[in-house]
Order: structure tokens, then C-alpha cells, then sequence
């Protein structure tokens, strides 16, 4: 993760280097739901800043979010979207979707672009659709949904690559928490802005589940 950046330094380089945040996020779908994971190394500039810092949260019993960007926006937005998400489930009676916390993550982004220096990974369960959700939000707005895998940060270049290697249909919970060891262990490896402990959580239908 980056450290906070002033305003005024934001520009096209800046910008680069937000796509570029110094972490690991990684997030897989398996045959029952979705596996999440980072890593604990925070960064600011060339020190490492924490080797504790809490990268993925729960933002409902059917959703989670993994942060790589400013800590002070990531942070924000997190805030955010739990409560906005706390909100929707009294007004409504129900848990929320994960499409639905991606796309006001997605709009927080969008509203703020080129101020809030963030990108996540959003992953849940559709009590909807019966099946695990998996959605990358970039720092300007973009949202994508994947159906396979995802990884954002400086080490993602080594995890995709383990993740285009060893991904395969119809993988068991257990298969998608040793994949995602896997890749998170690749980048720690080879990415000098990832590392320490590993964050880990599974969601199914049972709900979020704290892995590592």
C-alpha cells in the first residue's frame, strides 16, 4: 500500500504509481463461492510502515473487500460502503448483494476521481443467483466482474501468473485457499513491497468465513 498523497502531487504519474500500489490482492471463485486474500506489508515510499496492516474486511455476513491504494482513502471508502451496506439491510430486510456494495464502491470512486487514490477487490455470495461474485473497482470508477480470478498491486504480475496456471472450473473451497496461498506466497517472493502474514477469508452460503 502507498502512503497518503497530497492533492496538489496528483498527475499522470501519480496515477501510475496508484495502479502500480504496493501489495498483493488476490481473489479466486470456486464451485460454492469466492476465496479472498492479501497480504499484511504496508509501505510508505521505500519503508515498510506496518507489518500488521489490515488489508482485507467484511463488509457484510455475504461480503468482503480488499483495499491497495492511499491508506487514509482506502480506509474511507471501507467506512463507507459498511455503513451505506448496514443501511440497505435495514431498509430492505436483507443482506445486500455484492454487485450491489460494488457498484456504490464504484460510485465512491467515480465521484471522487483523481482524488480518491484506491482500488479494491469486492467478493461475496448472491443468495440471488446461488453463486460466488467477484468484482476489481479501479481507482477512476471502472468496475469489472470476473468469473475466474482477479488480483490487483504491485505483486499481481506474479500472482496472475500462478493463477492462469493452476485456476481450474469447479474447484473445491480447500483448492481455491491453496491457490490463493500459492499466488499471495509468489508475489511475497518476488514483489519487495508484499509480504508478512497472510489474510484469508472464504464466502459461501454459509456466509463469511475467516480463514488465516
Amino acid at each position: 500500500m502507498m502512503e497518503d498523497i497530497n492533492l496538489e502531487d496528483i498527475n499522470e504519474e501519480t496515477l501510475k504509481k496508484a495502479a502500480k500500489t504496493g501489495t498483493t490482492t488476490v481473489g479466486v471463485v470456486y464451485k460454492d463461492g469466492v476465496v479472498i486474500g492479501t497480504e499484511s506489508q504496508a509501505t510508505a515510499g521505500y519503508t515498510v510502515a506496518s507489518k500488521q496492516a489490515q488489508k482485507l474486511f467484511e463488509i457484510n455476513k455475504y461480503t468482503a473487500a480488499t483495499i491497495s491504494g492511499g491508506v487514509a482513502d482506502a480506509q474511507y471508502i471501507i467506512n463507507q460502503i459498511k455503513a451505506l451496506s448496514r443501511l440497505r439491510e435495514v431498509e430492505k430486510g436483507k443482506v445486500p448483494e455484492p454487485k450491489y456494495i460494488a457498484n456504490v464502491t464504484r460510485n465512491i470512486l467515480f465521484q471522487g476521481r483523481s482524488y480518491f487514490l484506491a482500488m479494491m477487490i469486492v467478493g461475496g455470495y448472491s443468495q440471488h443467483e446461488h453463486t460466488g461474485k467477484l468484482y476489481g473497482i479501479e481507482l477512476l470508477g471502472a468496475l469489472f466482474e470476473e468469473d475466474k480470478f482477479l488480483s490487483f498491486g504491485s505483486g499481481s504480475t506474479y500472482s496472475l501468473g500462478v493463477l492462469e496456471a493452476d485456476w481450474k472450473p469447479d474447484m473445491t473451497k480447500q483448492e481455491a485457499i491453496e491457490l490463493i496461498k500459492s499466488a499471495i506466497t509468489s508475489s511475497r517472493k518476488r514483489d519487495i513491497a508484499s509480504g508478512f502474514d497472510l489474510q484469508i477469508c472464504a464466502i459461501n452460503e454459509n456466509g463469511f468465513e475467516q480463514v488465516e
